[in-house]
């Protein structure tokens, strides 16, 4: 079935507005090329901006009527198949994925920056406080984003002040206090695009610090399916519980539709085993959401970000249209 997004008239339409642009706009750009799942429709329009200058110049030329939606390194992404309308923006590493020492114990990282690249550049710093990150399958813009955590350290606790454009442009400088942080959650206005953050840890000890990643390590490799086309954890844990223990009491681990999988090794991942769509994979969270809320009356909410439109050939479930 064809696209429900053209980009290719969509640039037709707009171009005239992006003469000057030094980054790639990219029409009709596949998202199974950039997701970790591997799965979805495509982008009508991808922009990969050469900078935070050639950002703001992009977004100062979309008119406000066109949606702006911004991804990372697509590790915690669920794309639908039918596509994502409008324009997607994709920081790239080349513009957006320095990571700099400033000062004893702070590191400035461009949002394109994976997390475990700032682990290591602060074990090279002898800057303790951020092997949690080398636990993290994503990028910075997302752990800002998400208030990203592991082995008892959130993202809220390093951050200083963070750049960030909104819809318009403009340059916004926040601190700590106005991200607004929660457990996997910014108060950040949504339309806003971090562009770099700067963080603060402690003065430590290399040994110890590459002692406390390796162990993040064995953790992941033991207990998670890292080398699986998964999104990382694919629900929120609910209070006084974990989301894997509430799955897997539901008859949850290893339930599959089509080729999406919850992960027999941790049911709190999603995998996709070869041949899933988007679909597929969003059809089997909703139903663990389903047979969990039947099971425990707990509703479990997602982790992973889901994008774009069905394609209509896609019937939404009843059971789906309750969570939507």
């Amino acid at each position: 079935m064809s696209s429900l997004v053209d980009g290719e008239a969509l640039l037709s339409k707009l171009g005239d507005r992006f003469a000057g642009l030094r980054g790639r706009l990219t029409p009709n750009m596949g998202m199974e090329k950039v997701t970790w799942f591997r799965a979805g429709g495509p982008a009508e329009v991808m922009f990969q901006p050469a900078d935070e200058e050639d950002l703001a110049a992009f977004l100062k030329a979309v008119p406000e009527e066109y949606p702006i939606l911004i991804v990372g390194i697509g590790s915690n992404l669920l794309v639908r198949d039918g596509g994502i309308p409008g324009f997607v923006v994709r920081l790239s590493a080349k513009g957006f994925g320095e990571v700099e020492r400033v000062g004893e114990t702070q590191l400035r990282a461009g949002t394109a920056t994976p997390d475990k690249r700032v682990a290591s550049a602060a074990l090279d710093a002898g800057i303790a406080g951020f092997h949690f990150y080398h636990g993290i399958p994503g990028g910075i813009g997302g752990a800002l984003r998400m208030n990203a955590g592991a082995n008892g350290v959130e993202t809220r606790e390093r951050v200083v002040e963070v750049r960030a454009l909104d819809r318009k442009g403009e340059l916004h400088i926040l601190s700590n206090a106005d991200m607004g942080y929660a457990y996997r959650h910014s108060g950040a206005a949504s339309d806003l695009i971090f562009t770099s953050a700067l963080f603060e840890g402690m003065p430590g000890e290399r040994t110890e610090i590459q002692a406390a990643m390796d162990a993040v390590q064995h953790h992941r490799e033991t207990v998670q399916p890292i080398r699986e086309k998964t999104g990382g954890s694919t629900f929120k844990n609910p209070e006084g519980s974990s989301a894997w223990k509430e799955i897997d009491a539901a008859g949850g681990r290893g339930l599959r539709i089509g080729g999406a999988q919850m992960s027999p090794m941790h049911c709190n991942f999603m995998i996709n085993t070869g041949t899933a769509n988007g679909y597929e994979l969003e059809t089997l969270g909703e139903t663990i959401r389903s047979r969990v809320l039947q099971n425990s009356g707990i509703r479990l909410h997602w982790e992973i970000k889901r994008l774009g439109l069905f394609r209509p050939d896609q019937e939404v479930h009843e059971f789906m249209g309750q969570f939507l």
